[in-house]
């Protein structure tokens, strides 16, 4: 019986020591796609080339979560951040509560945040959770066809946003993550910039 608790001590002991080792492995083969830290993310810019950089911001008319129908000329004479994101893209995710910090913090300036979902098929419900989950207030639209091929021209890479100036037009596009300081830099960028 001594022997039969030892064998069974010494096979969970064993086993313990074998899930640590599996445990280190997969940590050193971990791949972070969001960094730890700003530092991290390195010098790099989300800025993109864009055909519509310098151009007048494509119209829409889209819904809401609530089914009333929001246009970008709802946004005349204000700086617009207009955020493409996707309730699968982490890296979406992972910026949205700093647009949401930006709508308040330059409110006072008129800036305005609005989000496009990009993967309108997973319903309303999906999508609320997700923007309940991480904070945000500022309006979520549902986006189409036509608004895809207007703004991301046949791209998916999310994020992507679109920095609006007060008289409409586009003075940036990023794709992917950026710093906090980068995005708080271009929104800075687009209330000093246009006309009132």
């Amino acid at each position: 019986m001594i022997g039969g608790i030892a064998l069974i001590a010494w096979s969970g002991w064993h086993n313990l020591r074998q899930r640590r080792a599996l445990l280190q492995v997969q940590q050193d083969r971990r791949v972070d796609l969001i960094p730890d830290t700003q530092e991290a993310a390195g010098n790099e810019s989300p800025v993109i080339d864009s055909a519509l950089r310098g151009k007048p911001a494509p119209a829409f008319t889209l819904s809401d979560l609530d089914g009333k129908k929001v246009s970008l000329k709802d946004f005349k004479g204000h700086p617009l951040l207009i955020n493409y994101w996707g309730t699968y893209c982490e890296p979406c995710k992972y910026e949205m509560p700093w647009l949401q910090e930006f709508s308040k913090k330059y409110a006072a300036d008129g800036f305005q945040v609005v989000g496009i979902t990009y993967d309108v098929e997973v319903g309303n419900s999906t999508i609320s959770k997700n923007v309940t989950k991480l904070g945000v207030t500022y309006p979520i639209l549902l986006s189409d066809a036509k608004v895809e091929k207007d703004y991301l021209g046949g791209t998916d890479g999310l994020p992507m946003s679109f920095y609006v100036d007060k008289v409409g037009k586009v003075v940036e596009v990023t794709a992917g993550l950026g710093t906090k300081d980068q995005l708080e830099a271009m929104v800075k960028e687009i209330i000093a910039a246009g006309g009132k």
